[in-house]
This record gives structure tokens, sequence and C-alpha cells, in this order.
């Protein structure tokens, strides 16, 4: 079985995904995100996004994450720059990981899951409709970030449509009750 978990920036996505091994041991949880950042020590990648970006997204043959965000998150032309550059490879080892696990439950956790076709492929899709305050105080907590920060995040967000999911959990559920009874 394949779950799509999505959710913005400070949901808890990697929680309820911990949530769901323990319910499930024979489950595996794919943080998309970090494919993406793996992806940025290719050095294929790393060629095309100084050739793209310049420079100022590079030091020590290193990607700076945090450059890069300042380019890409509230232009959504940059953005599709951004994608156009990585994500044949991010593709590439979802598809090994799903693969080389078909014994197994996968848990896609990404926040713009729904604009990929691994959406598509999940057998149950579960969205975390948490309010802004709590997401951004475990936000502010985890990523040590400003309110300002965090607003240029949820500025660049995704805009779920909730008729795309199958389980909706928001701020007072009791999610793991929840999960138990979904799985």
């Amino acid at each position: 079985m394949i779950i799509g978990l999505c959710g913005k920036s400070g949901s808890g996505k990697s929680t309820v995904a911990k949530e769901i091994i323990k319910i499930n041991n024979n489950t595996i949880h794919v943080d998309i995100d970090n494919i993406g950042h793996d992806v940025l020590k290719i050095d294929e990648v790393k060629k095309d996004l100084v050739n793209t970006f310049g420079d100022i997204v590079i030091s020590n043959d290193t990607i700076n994450r945090k450059e890069l965000s300042k380019i890409v998150f509230d232009n959504s032309i940059e953005m599709d720059k951004l994608t156009d550059i990585t994500w044949k490879y991010m593709d590439k080892e979802i598809n090994n990981i799903i693969n080389s696990n078909k014994d197994k439950n996968i848990i896609l956790d990404w926040i713009l899951l729904p604009k990929v076709k691994y959406f598509d492929m999940c057998d149950i899709k579960i969205l975390l409709d948490i309010s802004y305050e709590e997401r951004f105080r475990r936000a502010s907590i985890r990523d040590n970030i400003s309110e300002e920060v965090f607003k240029l995040r949820e500025k660049a967000s995704y805009k779920y449509k909730i008729e795309d999911f199958d389980y909706i959990f928001m701020d007072n559920d009791n999610i793991s009750k929840r999960l138990e009874e979904i799985l």
C-alpha cells in the first residue's frame, strides 16, 4: 500500500509517519524533501543550478539551500526552473524506492505530492490541515525561524483541494486513534 501524506510546513507529517510505522512496522517513510536535498549534491545538478541562478547558490562546492530558497520561494517561474533541473533525479530515486520495496507499505511524505504522478498512485491520501498558529509554533521550534520567514514559506505553499484526500486530520484530532482505525 502507498500512503500519501500531505500538509503545509509544520503540520506534523514526519510525526504522523512515525505513528503509522508504530502501527505497522512493515512500512517505510519516504520524505521527498530529503530526496530533493540529496539531489542537490549531484555534480550535474549543481552545475545546472549555478548556470541558472548564479554563483550565489553555491559555496564550497555545496548548494546553499538558504540562498536558493530566497530566489525560488516567492517566484513560481524560478521555482519551475529549479523543478526542471531537479525533478528527473528525484523521480528516478522515488521510482527506485517504490520498486525495491514492493513488499512494504510506503509513506510518501511531501508538501507538493498532489502535483506529481505519485499522488494518483496512493491507496490512501491523508491531509494534515493544521492551523497556521500551531504550524508556526512547531516550525519556529524545529527550524529556529522567524514568523517573517514562516510567512514566506506559507505564501509559497501549495493550496490543497480537500476533496482530493481520503482523510483530513485537524489540530484537535486524536491522530493515533484515527490512524489505527484507518490502517
